[in-house]
């Protein structure tokens, strides 16, 4: 069939574009539902790691040592391995939506303790004098503050999660990798194509995301560069 990127080759994997497709769309549900789980995982963790009580702190920081020191893969193939010897059956996308989640729960709660800590104290210190809970405090005051904080490396955590979404061709799991790696190693061997093809679609859903986060940060950066000669001219006003 000639080079590995020969026509021949190419007309092959047009002929199948639909298994890409659906792959792509595998993939595609498997990051929607794993990045959910994940900013579940990681607010909670987040709270957790700023709060006053030692329990709650040293829980959070064990959860975020384990799944950061260990590899995806393996943990992956602990859910897909380990879990029926004790009786738990799990899909292959159930395994790959909380293996990826619960990951990534890890880093984005790394993402939420530095948007909480990044807020002056005495935010929290005019809660408390208010009367604000805790949790009161984190989400009416201290939350929304961090948002600008936040979203930019949440969204860079968010194309990590749809690129480590490929383990899943280790177990079979129907993602776009899997379908790419079988149709490639189905007889024709296109592998130049298929690859090709495979990056191409993760970069359509990955870029957006990149392209909004440093879009956001410019935004953010200029909107702080404004406000500066905005207070600076208040407080002229007020010593006048």
């Amino acid at each position: 069939m000639g080079g590995p990127f020969s026509l021949a080759r190419w007309a092959l994997l047009c002929k199948d574009i639909p298994l890409f497709l659906e792959g792509f769309f595998v993939t595609l549900a498997v990051s929607v539902a794993a990045l959910a789980a994940a900013l579940v995982v990681g607010v909670v963790l987040g709270l957790f790691s700023t709060s006053q009580r030692a329990l709650l702190k040293g829980m959070a920081r064990v959860y975020i040592e384990f799944f950061q020191n260990t590899p995806l893969v393996i943990q992956i193939f602990f859910l897909y391995n380990a879990l029926p010897y004790i009786g738990v059956m799990l899909s292959l996308i159930t395994i790959g939506i909380a293996g990826i989640g619960l990951y990534h729960g890890a880093y984005v709660a790394e993402v939420v303790r530095a948007g909480i800590i990044s807020i002056p104290r005495g935010q929290y210190e005019a809660a408390e004098s208010q009367g604000f809970s805790y949790l009161q405090s984190m989400g009416y005051i201290i939350l929304p503050q961090a948002i600008k904080v936040i979203l930019p490396p949440l969204a860079n955590q968010a194309v990590n999660l749809i690129k480590n979404t490929s383990v899943l061709a280790l177990i079979a799991g129907g993602d776009l990798m899997y379908r790419a790696d079988s149709w490639a190693s189905n007889g024709s061997l296109s592998y130049g194509p298929a690859y090709v093809v495979t990056g191409v679609l993760y970069f359509a859903l990955c870029f957006p995301l990149t392209r909004w986060a440093r879009t956001f940060e410019e935004k953010l950066k200029n909107r702080d560069k404004l406000s500066v000669p905005k207070e600076a001219a208040a407080l002229g006003a007020e010593e006048c």
